[in-house]
């Protein structure tokens, strides 16, 4: 049989067809459609928008006809988030997380009969974790603040307007454009209470709005990749059955257990736990501020717990200070630049300001190999910045073939080995270099 005379082929072709495009899609409908199948609130962005530049070539990638973005957000439980028992709060973000799936795919679905286009992405794990570079393909923060479903406050989630932070985000790219598109909301829910701030466990957040990304990642997702890398590690090396208790103990053998069977656990969700902002969950705070504290945000400081730490980092100084009845664990760097893209992208989310507190100096790098890279650091008054090309005069210049650099700096190939075999070259002072080294524990030490 031809495939002209297929009976599909024959049953298709028999059907009305039309070439022209197909026409925008009214946002309310698609809207609506969001809320019948879960969503608590939708908007809409279309994919050129500028405030997505840096987002769009990822998003392609999941769907190469994406016109549009059908944002969504699904409320969590508060007071499950809110307990001081892990496995209830982290059960109420995996519930959430899997209504959030569940969601987008069943919207696709009734897109699909309307004959619409459209591809869920992934809500939090699953992640292309195997890739280099960023590991999730749509970032729903940003595409959410487009679409006016919140901003994002001092513990760096979005917080909905009426929702508060008790929300979990959902994206569904759509391959035709809509009729109407949604802007980011005029103003931030955050109150800039700093109750995040003060909950904290290991003084990510900081009082002044900064975020150290790497103590958070090393803390709160002890459960997740970072763990299951210094787990495989340690096993590796454990000479035998004794020798991995006297490395690992029985308590963290059986935290990975549970993990790996019933998915992972944040270690602290309490920055989201505190957060008084939306106006569903701001009355309590209103009524009685110090009533809030004692009852929402003391019991998360004051539970015993574990908090691990890279050693070197700023955590390891400022968390006993702050929480002296909680035990703390140091742990070994779980992130490894795979590029040197992602080894400066690690700088940005690895620096130590702490560290950096008597540290002013300009570095110059210069990486042969391919891609040949030129990159500034400049380091002053606990403030990193890295720009491209080499800008201003040079306290220290680093030049050195790129693979070489990684493997130094993923504690490969000895700092000074590379510096006797003339295979890195370094103009400047030398304790500058380890200055800066010392300013990112997550990487190897020059010294």
């Amino acid at each position: 049989m031809s495939l002209d005379d297929h009976p599909t082929v024959l049953a298709v072709r028999a059907r009305p067809r039309s070439d022209t495009p197909h026409p925008a899609v009214s946002a309310a409908e698609l809207k609506q459609i969001a809320l019948q199948h879960g969503a608590d609130d939708a908007g809409l962005v279309e994919i050129d928008r500028p405030a997505l530049d840096d987002q769009r070539a990822l998003i392609r990638q999941v769907y190469g006809d994406t016109r549009a973005l059908l944002s969504f957000v699904v409320g969590m439980n508060r007071e499950p988030v809110r307990s001081p028992v892990r496995s209830v709060a982290n059960q109420e973000f995996h519930a959430t997380y899997d209504a959030v799936n569940e969601t987008a795919r069943d919207i696709v679905r009734a897109l699909s009969a309307r004959q619409i286009p459209a591809c869920n992405s992934v809500a939090a794990f699953p992640m292309e974790v195997q890739l280099p570079g960023r590991a999730w393909m749509v970032a729903h923060k940003p595409v959410a603040v487009a679409a006016g479903l919140g901003r994002i406050g001092v513990h760096r989630n979005v917080i909905h307007p009426r929702l508060g932070s008790f929300v979990l985000l959902g994206t569904v790219l759509l391959g035709v454009d809509a009729d109407a598109y949604d802007q980011p909301i005029d103003y931030n829910p955050c109150l800039h209470c700093n109750l995040c701030v003060a909950a904290c466990p290991v003084t990510a957040i900081k009082p002044d709005g900064a975020f150290d990304f790497m103590t958070c990642y090393t803390h709160n997702y002890r459960e997740f990749l970072g763990n299951f890398g210094d787990w495989i590690g340690e096993l590796a090396e454990a000479n035998n059955a004794a020798d991995y208790r006297r490395r690992v103990s029985d308590g963290e053998t059986r935290s990975m257990w549970q993990s790996l069977s019933f998915k992972p656990g944040y270690k602290a969700a309490y920055c989201v736990a505190v957060c008084p902002a939306g106006e569903h969950v701001i009355a309590p705070f209103l009524d009685d501020s110090k009533d809030f504290t004692e009852r929402v945000v003391r019991p998360l400081r004051d539970k015993p717990e574990t908090l691990y730490v890279l050693s070197g980092s700023d955590a390891e100084r400022d968390a006993p200070r702050r929480f002296p009845h909680k035990a703390l664990q140091r742990v070994a760097p779980s992130l490894r630049p795979s590029s040197i893209p992602s080894y400066f992208m690690l700088l940005r989310l690895g620096f130590q300001r702490g560290r950096a507190k008597a540290l002013s100096a300009r570095y110059h790098f210069r990486f042969t190999g391919e891609p040949h890279t030129d990159m500034t650091v400049h380091i002053d008054h606990q403030r990193l910045v890295i720009e491209p090309g080499h800008t201003g005069d040079a306290d220290v210049s680093v030049r050195a073939d790129g693979p070489i650099w990684l493997q130094i700096v993923n504690r490969e190939l000895a700092w000074r080995d590379a510096l006797s075999r003339g295979i890195v070259h370094v103009t400047g002072p030398l304790d500058l270099v380890h200055a800066f080294s010392s300013c990112f524990p997550a990487m190897a030490e020059l010294s």
